[in-house]
């Protein structure tokens, strides 16, 4: 052990230098000329510093900043890939035809390697605070807290990309440098375990200076991601046999058959954290949904509290991180992205926009349908090409992005509609004590802002059997979290992957053929009329609603003939049907998961092996 104490030294003292050198906001924490475990995790600052190295891990350049989170999440029934290019390693990874050598993900600073040095800095700490923190100070038993939650969200980040792999809970020795992949039902109760030690250490949001920061972590935060990971460890998925991980099994979909990640046993627990949640009123749905978003691309979404929805943000700093970059609405406006063209790289599945109704304030805060061109105007994309409208360089006003490849946009990890959502779910589950009238509780207010109080009732009120209430859930989910990267892993828990992608696919052809629920549009020949909105930053559209009939009123509409319907094989339309069916171009029941891959393969002395066919 004392050579292990000489090592964990070592190790510390690199983490915590670290923190100097980053761009994420928290890591502020200079580093000292000498390092002892003992020292290290007796003193508040210093072990501070080394959550703080924690998060780092999260910056690095191909990490979650440049790699996982513009990657993980896509394609869904409700979010794809813009483009279509078989062949491209980003375009593989979204049509699940990723390979172990993809060249956006072999990388030895990839996400899986630099994901595990998370890991191991959390072990570090968490060893650390365990053996050497005063147990009685509430300020050290919040870091342990932190270290603890932090390691649940990153292994349960990888549970998601990866399925299984190896089970690290201590810092690495000698002896357990190479180890091979772990059952996924180990991490999960490992990480469940965590979190239900960590909640009573952290205060609620805006109780204390450090969970006043949506980029630290708060109880809100963690009693939400034991919610959420216990959805998908109880969930389906798709899984080796038992006692076959790691052996090139190809696996089946099918539920854990651990008798402690059954529903029946973790859903009354989540359940419990969640409506501690919910009692607690330190955290509340924002009243202006696109006032939300607004705030978050103006880097405005730090403060956490009362009445407070975010509830935690991956900690960038305001000149890192790729989320606009990737996501927001295309610009190549030298006034909103210097002139680069820049974002739209997914967007919502053009048939989203009409899953809406008319009056919820949603749709076009998520849907926009133009872009920025160079001149600086906006003009319409087509039908084929939407864009997430919750990201806009355009909103970035305190901070305007700079045209560089980081834009400072801290993602949402969690907000406070999905622990209603959440709640609303495990209420209605017969595992849990199916109470239907709890479960409407919990959903109705996400309604009622998206729609109005009224409508809301009068929805709620007609949902009448608990497969119609996880029907709505389902429903919900896909409008409330659009461009949130959740509905994938939702499909995937649902058992719904497949079935959903291939309703989209059916749904896009019946658009593109202006056939089915979409015949309306022909009504106008297929003609859109569109003017500049009263802020100036955005285009309202006339003619994709059933109830715009011939041409409206008003000299300041533009007309875009045949806007609907103009459309062949040609690629510059974004809409031809090799995109189409190309949303999966593998069963992506098969390949949900992505490999591990080749770098990491070759550096695991033969320790690591692929399952699921690959």
């Amino acid at each position: 052990m004392k050579n292990m104490k000489k090592f964990f030294a070592y190790t510390l003292g690199m983490v915590v230098a670290l923190t100097g050198a980053v761009s994420c906001n928290i890591l502020d924490t200079e580093s000292p000329s000498a390092f002892d475990a003992s020292t290290i995790y007796s003193n508040y600052d210093l072990a501070e510093g080394c959550n703080f190295g924690i998060a780092e891990a999260f910056c690095e350049v191909n990490s979650y900043r440049g790699r996982f989170l513009p990657w993980y999440g896509i394609n869904s029934d409700i979010e794809w890939y813009n483009t279509y290019k078989p062949g491209d390693g980003k375009s593989d990874i979204a049509s699940y035809q990723c390979e172990p050598n993809n060249a956006q993900l072999n990388l030895n600073n990839g996400p899986y390697p630099l994901m595990f040095t998370a890991i191991e800095r959390a072990n570090l700490s968490i060893w650390g605070m365990r053996t050497y923190a005063d147990k009685t100070d509430a300020s050290m038993n919040y870091l342990l807290g932190e270290a603890l939650t932090l390691r649940a969200m990153v292994y349960y980040d990888m549970l998601k990309a990866w399925g299984d792999v190896p089970a690290r809970f201590l810092p690495v020795e000698n002896n357990s440098i190479y180890v091979p992949k772990s059952s996924r039902d180990v991490v999960f109760k490992q990480i469940l375990a965590d979190l239900e030690e960590a909640i009573p250490y952290l205060p609620y949001p805006g109780a204390t200076a450090q969970t006043s920061r949506t980029d630290r972590v708060n109880k809100v935060f963690a009693e939400g991601l034991y919610a959420r990971i216990a959805l998908a460890a109880s969930g389906y998925a798709l899984r080796p046999d038992d006692g076959k991980v790691g052996t090139g099994d190809l696996g089946t979909i099918r539920l854990s058959s651990d008798p402690d990640l059954q529903k029946s046993v973790l859903y009354p627990k989540a359940l419990g954290y969640l409506e501690d949640a919910i009692k607690s009123g330190s955290a509340s749905l924002e009243p202006d949904f696109q006032g939300m978003w607004y705030n978050l691309n103006n880097l405005n979404n730090l403060a956490a509290g009362p009445s407070k929805e975010t509830l935690y943000v991956i900690p960038f700093g305001t000149n890192r991180g790729r989320w606009n970059f990737t996501f927001a609405v295309k610009s190549e406006a030298s006034s909103y992205s210097n002139g680069v063209d820049r974002g739209g790289d997914a967007g919502p599945v053009p048939t989203v926009y009409f899953m809406y109704d008319n009056d919820d304030v949603r749709r076009d805060v998520t849907c926009v349908n133009y872009y920025w061109n160079k001149k600086n105007e906006m003009v319409p994309a087509g039908i084929g090409k939407w864009y997430f409208g919750k990201y806009r360089f355009e909103w970035m006003d305190a901070h305007p992005y700079g045209g560089g490849n980081d834009d400072g946009v801290k993602p949402v990890v969690m907000r406070y509609a999905d622990i209603l959502l959440m709640a609303a779910e495990i209420s209605n589950a017969a595992e849990g004590g199916n109470d239907l009238v709890k479960a409407k509780k919990y959903f109705e207010p996400v309604r009622a802002r998206a729609c109005g109080e009224d409508a809301a009732e009068a929805y709620v009120a007609s949902i009448a059997s608990q497969d119609a209430m996880f029907d709505a859930i389902v429903k919900e989910r896909a409008l409330e979290f659009c461009g949130e990267m959740l509905r994938k892993g939702d499909l995937i828990r649902w058992n719904m992957l497949k079935s959903k992608l291939d309703e989209a696919v059916a749904e896009m052809k019946d658009l593109r053929g202006l056939t089915g629920k979409y015949a309306f549009l022909a009504a106008n020949a297929g003609n859109v009329w569109y003017r500049t909105g009263e802020d100036g930053k955005s285009l309202e559209f006339y003619g994709l609603k059933p109830s715009d009939i011939g041409a409206p009123d008003g000299k300041e509409w533009t007309a875009e003939t045949g806007y609907v319907n103009k459309y062949d094989d040609a690629k510059s339309t974004g809409f031809y049907l090799d995109r189409i069916e190309g949303i999966y171009f593998r069963d992506p029941e098969q390949y949900m998961f992505w490999p591990i891959f080749n770098d990491s393969l070759n550096n695991s002395q033969n320790t690591l092996v692929n399952d699921f066919g690959y």
